[in-house]
């Protein structure tokens, strides 16, 4: 979430720093006081050094007494990295390597993220009360009382005037799993509407859609530990080693030991560097290339013909479907040529098992569940499913979005553990559980509700920890929508972009002031637990919605969130076993967990897959068009992404002064080609312009684009990218705006430059060692997101 700043902060003297440098600083500052510190010359002309040993470690562990040490699980992104946070109760001062054992993922790598971005909790803008508007329409201090009764009235009218429908929820998936499923339940009981969704919308709803159309669970089949056995990784759409640095250290290490990497993209991602094969593709044109490999393995019967007939369906049609990707076409839509389908199918089908695994780059699409099915179908080809090594793996973005951006429920579709609400049994398991009435109907997802609300039919929201008015498509609209909503209402760990619309702000607590799960990319359920005490007056987010559900008629009564977790037990076969009790002794569990003697799943589709016959259902996809191509008028294509130091919107790195020392702006990477064509230098401002709107921002004269494409990254309200992307077009199956492909127009601003530096790091942080590491991206605890 977002919050605010420090409170009685009484130290003197010269400027403080924060964090580590700060408790550093302080030490120093104490011992210059102390009169040890006027016989430390003697002391070290007096004493045997083996004592000097001895009297450091008595005084080293009289210090670690004073502090507060847990074990949890990262906030930023979704890799699910695992480590020891020490605290003296106003800051955490240092991140450490926990026991390897019970870091199942990292090991003893972090991410620099992970290691150094905690600043943001003592941030001197965190919220630590409520605010509600006055009458002048500014924000004022104001009690938990008044600003929950405030919430309840401007929520609970537009209920009774007109209906649940009229409201709509925005959960967080940077929120623990336990507070995403009351979230869920908060919207339907309470407030009657199946109109919940989340950041995964805009991120991997159509991986769900996609693999869930074929395979039946919309996740990785894989543990992380198949990253490092697989003799081949396909990566397509992830910038893994700025995203998922963690990730991306045991892609390099396998690939250091024999393994083949083949990453397509339309940048020359860091992680290419490594690669056996890079291919540059066009933007939007994904399923053409995935297609053009998968009908060359079928047309030189390189396939598992074993595979096939006995665990799936649909092979004829997708052997029909590829006809028309021969290697002409392919290199005519995609620009990779003949020879390099043929290279990336000979490696794969030579290898004993091949993990493909994607980002945003593959879903971020109007049409991104063509590309899922399309990358399911050639992982199923080839047999590579359910055996060690061998899987799909879609690389999760914020930290707990499987969980609680998936899992947990809070969509207009579905219940806890992808149950449909269309179904009358599932339904009416959950209306005995909760006490209500459920519509059928499913609700509006994320974009939709923007759209929705433009019409007049949303008027109110409640968000949780997200940043609409930078995160989602089409920013003009997203800031129109919240400034005419009836009310609306914003929790979070700081006043961001959308709070500032809100009508109150609630802060919320920070993944270190909080106890409750995540679960990561490979489904794998761990704990998070309080480090420190929330700050100030703010509350974790499912002790602000237990009050709030009690405030409109409803009488909930949790002790903790173990207790909502057996709820989630209870009503959720794929969580049946998994328990806060059970994950923190066993250091993690993954899903499918039948019960409570399950020892959960390590790898899906071992024997069968989650579809009514047990077998993948493979199915014919052509391609479609981006929604929108470049012309005459807008003749670049824009793509978007991450970079390695900054994470999503901004609301936790923007305020770590070291890291905004390396991406201090938003920037645009063209082509030396492009730049020469345009006068275009390094650090020229350059205007970068859509349909839709313009920004301003750096250039970064730079190969790793091609001729025809810009990039841009995502991170920054002062430039914010996405006053330039689509709100309209959507994908037809999974909701997922356009992000990727953007028709635009440069010119470069007369007069004006700035300094520009290229970003980008590769190194991971290991135990006792002082590489910043590359990251797994991620943004605030319920906080801001857009994944």
């Amino acid at each position: 979430m977002s919050g605010g700043g420090r409170d009685g902060d009484s130290r003197s003297g010269d400027e403080q720093k924060d964090g580590v440098a700060g408790y550093m600083q302080r030490a120093k500052q104490q011992a210059l006081q102390n009169v040890e510190h006027a016989m430390e010359g003697t002391t070290a002309r007096t004493l045997p050094e083996g004592k000097l040993f001895e009297i450091a470690t008595a005084i080293g562990d009289k210090r670690l007494e004073e502090l507060h040490v847990a074990d949890t699980t990262c906030g930023y992104c979704a890799v699910g990295c695992r480590f020891d946070l020490y605290s003296d109760g106003e800051e955490i001062l240092a991140a450490r390597p926990t026991a390897e054992e019970d870091a199942p993922v990292n090991g003893i790598s972090t991410c620099v993220k992970g290691k150094f971005g905690y600043d943001f909790i003592n941030s001197d803008d965190r919220l630590t009360s409520p605010l509600v508007r006055d009458e002048n329409g500014e924000f004022r201090t104001a009690s938990w009382d008044e600003a929950l009764e405030r919430v309840a009235e401007g929520l609970g009218d537009i209920r009774d005037e007109h209906g649940g429908e009229a409201l709509s929820v925005i959960a967080s998936s940077k929120a623990t799993n336990e507070e995403n499923y009351l979230m869920g339940k908060f919207a339907r009981q309470v407030l009657e509407t199946n109109s919940v969704d989340n950041c995964n919308r805009l991120c991997h709803s159509s991986t769900v859609a996609g693999l869930a159309k074929t395979y039946g669970y919309g996740a990785a089949s894989i543990s992380t530990d198949d990253l490092e056995i697989a003799d081949c990784i396909l990566l397509t759409g992830s910038n893994t080693t700025e995203a998922h640095p963690v990730l991306a250290t045991r892609i390099k290490q396998n690939v250091r030991d024999g393994a083949d990497l083949l990453v397509f993209d339309p940048r020359e991602v860091q992680i290419a560097e490594y690669a056996t094969q890079y291919s540059r593709v066009q933007p939007g044109y994904d399923a053409v290339w995935i297609n053009g490999i998968t009908r060359y393995i079928i047309e030189n019967d390189l396939y598992d013909e074993a595979f096939v007939d006995e665990r799936t369906t649909g092979f004829e049609d997708v052997r029909a479907a590829v006809q028309e990707f021969g290697p002409e076409r392919v290199e005519e839509v995609t620009g990779v040529t003949p020879e390099e389908i043929e290279s990336a199918a000979e490696t794969i089908a030579d290898a004993d098992a091949c993990v493909f695994g994607w980002t945003l780059g593959l879903t971020e699409h109007s049409h991104g569940t063509e590309n899922v099915i399309a990358m399911a179908n050639l992982a199923a080809i080839t047999g590579n499913l359910g055996r060690p090594g061998a899987g799909v793996s879609p690389f999760r973005g914020q930290n707990n979005v499987q969980g609680g951006g998936g899992d947990m429920g809070p969509l207009p579709d579905n219940f806890p553990g992808y149950q449909d609400i269309a179904d009358e049994e599932i339904r009416a398991k959950f209306e005995d559980a909760w006490d209500c009435d459920i519509s059928p109907e499913y609700g509006y997802y994320t974009t939709q509700m923007f759209l929705e609300a433009d019409e007049g039919n949303i008027r109110g929201m409640y968000i949780i920890g997200e940043n609409s008015a930078l995160s989602e498509p089409g920013v003009n609209h997203a800031e129109k929508v919240l400034s005419e909503l009836d009310f609306l209402v914003v929790q979070d760990l700081f006043v961001t972009e959308t709070a500032r619309y809100a009508d109150v702000v609630l802060p919320a607590s920070s993944f270190v002031e909080k106890t409750g799960t995540f679960t990561n990319t490979d489904r794998t359920v761990q704990m998070v637990k309080e480090v420190m005490p929330p700050k100030g007056d703010s509350r974790p987010d499912w002790e602000i919605l237990q009050d709030l559900a009690n405030r409109l008629g409803r009488d909930w009564d949790y002790d903790d969130t173990a207790e909502i977790m057996r709820e989630v037990n209870s009503l959720t076969p794929l969580y049946g076993g998994i328990s806060q009790e059970r994950v923190d002794s066993e250091g993690g569990l993954q899903w499918p967990c039948w019960d409570e003697d399950h020892p959960g799943t390590t790898r899906l589709y071992t024997e069968e897959f989650n579809t009514d016959d047990g077998k993948a259902h493979l199915q014919g996809i052509g391609y479609s068009e981006p929604a929108e191509t470049p012309d005459e008028d807008y003749p670049f294509t824009l793509t978007t992404g991450r970079v390695l130091y900054q994470y999503h919107t901004g609301t936790m790195t923007h305020r770590e002064e070291g890291i905004m020392q390396y991406t201090p702006s938003d920037f645009v990477e063209i082509h030396p080609q492009t730049a020469t064509n345009y006068g275009i230098e390094s650090g020229d401002m350059v205007e970068v312009t859509s349909r839709r709107g313009e920004i301003t921002v750096p250039a970064q004269v730079t190969d790793r684009v091609g001729p025809e494409t810009v990039f841009a990254p995502i991170h920054f309200a002062e430039s914010a990218v996405n006053r330039l992307t689509d709100e309209e077009h959507l994908d037809p199956s999974a909701a997922t705006p356009e992000y990727k492909v953007s028709a635009v127009r440069i010119a470069p601003v007369e007069g004006e430059s700035e300094p520009v530096e290229f970003t980008g790091s590769d190194e991971t942080t290991e135990a006792g060692g002082d590489a910043e590491s590359t990251e797994a991206g991620g943004d605030a605890e319920t906080t801001t997101g857009d994944d």
